[in-house]
């Protein structure tokens, strides 16, 4: 079993990890200084860096070298950030704060920040293909996975269902598809990716596709509740955002008691899921109580 000091450790080490790359990364690229800066600006705004630290914990529940998947963890950060960007944007969220800070559209202007979410979403890709750790069919399936998760099938599909459902009723049902769509699929490429590279069989990796599915609908539960009873400093944006702006949330339709009941039976159900992949004694069955009792 994995205590807290432990995971502490874990998730501090692999954040310094993944910051390191990403800046090597970043930093290098010879593009147009205007671009290079609004990418680097929201890209190392801080953050949880959550993806790809369970990438790695999925890595690590079989395998140990973590250098094999440090690109592809960054690579979806940069996914992840390039969305961010994209939904603080006035035409879809119009926020004004991100992690604390000015919004990138706010900082540079929404031309530039349109084109840095862009920019970091192509060169994702590429860190994936240019990567000298993985073999040729590895990428292959990588960037099969990667295009799904991010795509018209994954985020940018719970993205739209997301605009659509606002100022008006859904079902339970319906908020949980919007979710596993928007949030879900790349935590599902981050587990999945990360056992399939660390040689995971694939009866593990299809007991871990469900963990992920419920782990996504944990972590949106949570941020629900947070918007409603969190601390902005901590959250990084005002508190009450989401009733102000009309979304539909797991507190709206279930209430907080009703929430709290909602997430604890998913919490089981992926804990279940974990111990079916043998992984019950990894950071990732840590993690599930760490990100369900969150206060950020």
């Amino acid at each position: 079993m994995i205590v807290q000091h432990e995971l502490n450790h874990f998730i501090n080490t692999n954040r310094e990890k993944i910051q390191q790359e990403l800046t090597h990364h970043l930093h290098q690229l010879d593009i147009p200084e205007q671009l290079k800066n609004s990418m680097i600006y929201s890209a190392e705004a801080g953050g949880k860096r959550l993806r790809p630290i369970l990438l790695i914990a999925s890595f690590n529940a079989y395998s140990d070298d973590v250098s094999k998947v440090l690109s592809s963890a960054v690579a979806l950060e940069l996914i992840h950030t390039y969305s961010l960007i994209h939904d603080d944007l006035p035409a879809m969220d119009d926020d004004d704060v991100r992690r604390g800070h000015p919004t990138n559209h706010i900082k540079f202007d929404e031309a530039t920040a349109i084109l840095a979410g862009d920019a970091l979403l192509t060169f994702s890709f590429e860190l994936i293909a240019n990567d000298v750790y993985l073999t040729d069919n590895q990428k292959v399936q990588l960037i099969q996975l990667f295009s799904k998760a991010s795509g018209p099938k994954g985020m940018v599909a719970g993205q739209i269902l997301d605009m659509e459902a606002e100022k008006k009723a859904v079902t339970l049902e319906e908020l949980e598809t919007i979710h596993a769509l928007k949030t879900g699929e790349l935590f599902r490429f981050a587990i999945r990716s990360g056992a399939y590279l660390g040689e995971a069989t694939r009866e593990q990796i299809a007991h871990l596709d469900k963990f992920a599915h419920f782990l996504g609908l944990i972590f949106q539960i949570q941020d629900d509740i947070l918007d409603v009873t969190g601390d902005a400093e901590k959250i990084g944006k005002p508190v009450g955002s989401d009733e102000t702006n009309e979304k539909n949330t797991y507190v709206k339709l279930l209430d907080i008691d009703g929430a709290v009941e909602k997430k604890e039976y998913y919490v089981s159900k992926a804990k279940k899921e974990l111990s079916e992949a043998n992984a019950d004694a990894s950071y990732l069955m840590a993690l599930v109580d760490y990100l369900s009792n969150r206060d950020h």
